[in-house]
């Protein structure tokens, strides 16, 4: 297997420092992003030449192309880019601010569409590379007091189907991992929260109580391995989830959905018109 260069976002813990460090541990090289590289230390102390620590904010479009265009200089192409920063912002829809809304929405969409804008020309170019876009079992299922953290990831989801269709003809390929819990700090000191209001004190027990939170975590550690067997597969899928829990959760809610779509289809076709 010929060497590989990645670009990854968010490589200061979780799935990010994974997979920086499963890339680089078996030869790739890594231009590794996080918004304090001092977080990147250990990688290039270890690493050496094999890492490019870059400090990037990706909701700065501008600072975003910047950093692909030096990876690219600088290792002389691209052939995995992993849109991987995010956060989990937590509050009912009726609680979330404005703010909070919108920097939801900038980090978790807007940055993984400024990576991916910034390195489809070379991409392009090259006839050849492979998208990686972190998305969740939250990117197809919903629950309640994540509301927004869902609207980004469903949006990523779309965004990315119809991605994967249009540069497919320049043999570029596009993944969206769907992962369900894990031992990462998702739901740690990376989140963040909005003001609670009393009348939602039922609805957060019930949600902190739900079944699909139940469980042993996933360990981040074995999805090093997963990644790499994913960048190497000959045709990766558009979808893969990381964990087990996460297809039973789906099997369940599409099969509510159809069960719902068949009983209400007169309607529809009512609804057709003459």
């Amino acid at each position: 297997m010929s060497t590989k260069t990645w670009f990854i976002t968010g490589t200061s813990r979780g799935f990010g420092r994974e997979w920086a460090l499963a890339a680089l541990e078996r030869g790739d090289n890594v231009a590794a992003t996080a918004r304090d590289t001092t977080s990147l230390d250990g990688l290039a102390g270890e690493f050496g030449d094999q890492v490019l620590p870059m400090a990037l904010d990706v909701t700065d479009r501008d600072a975003v192309f910047t950093a692909v265009a030096r990876a690219q200089e600088h290792f002389g192409g691209l052939d995995v880019v992993v849109n991987n920063a995010g956060y989990g912002q937590f509050g009912t829809v009726e609680e979330l601010s404005e703010e909070e809304a919108r920097n939801q929405i900038e980090t978790n969409l807007f940055g993984a569409l400024w990576v991916t804008q910034a390195a489809l020309p070379f991409l392009r170019e090259q006839g050849s590379g492979h998208i990686i876009q972190v998305s969740s079992v939250g990117g197809v299922s919903a629950f309640p007091t994540v509301g927004i953290y869902h609207a980004s990831k469903w949006a990523l989801e779309g965004l990315s189907q119809s991605l994967a269709q249009e540069v497919e003809g320049f043999g570029i390929k596009v993944t969206l991992i769907e992962p369900g819990g894990f031992a990462t700090d998702w739901g740690g000191s990376s989140a963040r929260h909005a003001t609670a209001m009393p009348a939602y004190d039922g609805v957060r027990e019930q949600a902190a109580n739900r079944p699909s939170r139940r469980g042993t975590p996933g360990d981040p550690k074995a999805t090093g391995k997963a990644i790499l067997t994913l960048v190497d597969a000959a045709e990766p899928p558009l979808r893969v989830f990381f964990g087990e829990a996460p297809l039973g959760i789906v099997t369940a809610d599409y099969e509510s959905r159809l069960a719902t779509w068949n009983e209400w289809q007169p309607l529809s076709v009512a609804a057709h018109g003459g």
